[in-house]
């Protein structure tokens, strides 16, 4: 099967001088690439399919460095209070969903996206504002998924009383002047409540998973992540996978408290390589939370408070004891850090695992920072002497940026998500969305790292953007880097997978403020069309 796609812009991502008019795609695979009669020539059989472009743009297509793929169905089921601004919004919603919904005897009702500071209140919706919507089971997610709340119902399902203590790393909310939880849980203590909000059967979670899958194409996505996996969650993409039900690449990341040796020694044939589209790819760590929630671990307190620094999740012995591991067992690590101080903590035990260590090809590993929201200039450079990769959430600027200007005052709020220090030290910078927190949207986060612009207009360290090829670079080749696959993905190039996405804008000619504009109009996995605009996604 060939197909020559012609007739509109194309963006190799490879940095040609002379611009490419036409490519050929055999069997999945980029056969040529060059003028349009080189191309034609190239093509062996008269049946060959000519797709115009209509003056398009064709391009690779975006390539996700890190997201909980697992968890993007779910949510989209969940109730969604992304757009509540008030507690009388967020009982509307959620009161609207209980009565339109059925649930099963004790199944928890779930909402995700609420976010306490755009909320009128500026606090956390807890029991006393979820007791007055039902007397079933609540839970409502905050938007960064590292918090949340539960009504009493939950609460005493899941034994969780003045007599339970915290899970080190987390926090467990208390009524004023008592230990009786005020329903507020934050970061590991979500462990409390894990058992009972994660229900469903097998069959229900893959169509969910299937689901998930949909978001993705249609943003023109064809490689995701699941980025804190568990022995559950790998599972379910293997039956997936074996299904034949899996249409994106997916690359796994048990989490280190999930013991992802036992996991990877269980699924041998899915380590570092491919099996009808899944594999494992490395191992997952979290070392603090989220600064919008103020749980970020920072080396300064926040702003207006004298001592808080935010929550460590866990001591240098435990790390250490990862990074060794990570090392000696040549294995990828991916480490969550939002805080600086949390960053600190990963670079002195990730380099002193280096160091000690023995093995060979240590320097090929490619451990990935998650998140950097406020790492420094001097941690850019260690990055750059061990060769970790920044993955920067950079869409920060805009969702978060108003906040992150009051939780750190003006000089480390307007230097959130640095990737243009990134880029001028020579990292392989790349973006995520990190959903469901947002989501999977690789036109919004160009539009972010671009304009650093905030929701409330204001325009956030503006000495931080990068240019609009840099952007592109950074959710394609760079992301393909990230996972060892810049020889198979990540850019137009003959003999690299036809992995591809066509845009009805060419991002490179457009007023930068109107990126975010640009439509994805179709998604293309190895040369078949998984996602075609205004038509019927073409998944099994």
């Amino acid at each position: 099967m060939q197909t020559i796609y012609y007739g509109g812009d194309i963006l190799t991502m490879e940095g040609e001088e002379v611009p490419v008019e036409a490519i050929l795609v055999e069997d999945g695979v980029i056969k040529k690439k060059g003028n349009l009669q080189e191309v034609e020539a190239a093509a062996e059989t008269k049946g060959t399919e000519q797709v115009h472009l209509n003056g398009k743009t064709l391009m690779p297509s975006f390539i996700d460095p890190h997201s909980h793929f697992p968890f993007v169905g779910p949510v989209s089921r969940m109730a969604d209070l992304s757009g509540c601004g008030s507690f009388e919004e967020i009982a509307d919603v959620l009161r609207k969903y209980v009565e339109r919904n059925e649930f099963e005897k004790n199944e928890v009702v779930l909402g995700f996206g609420y976010d306490h500071t755009m909320l009128k209140e500026q606090r956390h919706p807890v029991k006393e504002v979820l007791n007055e919507i039902t007397d079933r089971p609540l839970f409502v997610f905050h938007a960064s998924a590292h918090m949340g709340c539960a009504n009493d119902a939950l609460l005493d399902m899941a034994g969780i009383d003045s007599r339970t203590e915290e899970v080190e790393g987390g926090t467990i909310g208390r009524m004023t002047g008592s230990m009786e939880p005020d329903g507020y849980l934050e970061e590991t203590c979500l462990t409390l409540v894990q058992q009972y909000i994660a229900g469903g059967s097998e069959h229900e979670y893959l169509k969910l998973l299937e689901e998930g899958q949909k978001v993705y194409v249609q943003n023109g996505i064809t490689t995701v992540q699941d980025g804190a996996a568990s022995m559950l969650t790998v599972e379910l993409c293997k039956a997936l996978a074996d299904q034949g039900k899996l249409n994106v690449d997916v690359i796994s990341y048990p989490l280190v408290d999930n013991d992802p040796g036992k996991i990877f020694e269980a699924n041998a044939p899915y380590v570092k390589r491919y099996h009808n589209r899944f594999k494992l790819g490395g191992y997952k760590m979290l070392l603090d939370g989220t600064p919008q929630g103020k749980t970020a671990w920072l080396t300064e307190p926040y702003e207006g408070d004298e001592e808080y620094r935010g929550t460590s999740w866990y001591k240098d012995e435990k790390v250490k004891k990862v990074t060794d591991e990570a090392v000696r067992n040549n294995v990828q690590l991916l480490t969550h850090c939002n805080g600086d101080a949390a960053a600190d903590q990963l670079l002195r035990n990730y380099k002193k695992s280096m160091g000690e260590s023995q093995q060979s090809g240590k320097e090929e590993l490619r451990p990935v920072m998650i998140h950097c929201q406020t790492v420094r200039d001097d941690q850019l450079d260690v990055m750059k002497e061990i060769q970790m990769i920044p993955s920067i959430f950079v869409d920060h600027t805009y969702y978060w940026g108003d906040v992150h200007l009051r939780n750190l005052g003006e000089a480390r709020g307007s230097r959130i998500s640095p990737a243009r220090s990134a880029i001028d030290r020579g990292l392989p910078v790349n973006l995520h969305q990190d959903s469901p927190v947002i989501r999977p949207d690789m036109l919004q986060t160009i539009w972010s790292a671009v304009n650093r612009q905030t929701r409330g207009g204001v325009i956030i360290g503006p000495e931080q953007r990068i240019s609009v090829k840099e952007a592109l670079q950074a959710v394609t080749i760079h992301a393909a880097y990230q996972y060892g696959e810049e020889d198979t993905k990540g850019s137009i190039k003959e003999g690299k997978w036809a992995d591809l996405v066509i845009l009805d804008r060419n991002p490179l000619e457009i007023d930068p403020i109107e990126l975010r504009d640009i439509q994805v109009e179709e998604t293309i996995k190895e040369g078949e069309t998984l996602y075609k605009k205004a038509e019927k996604l073409n998944i099994q």
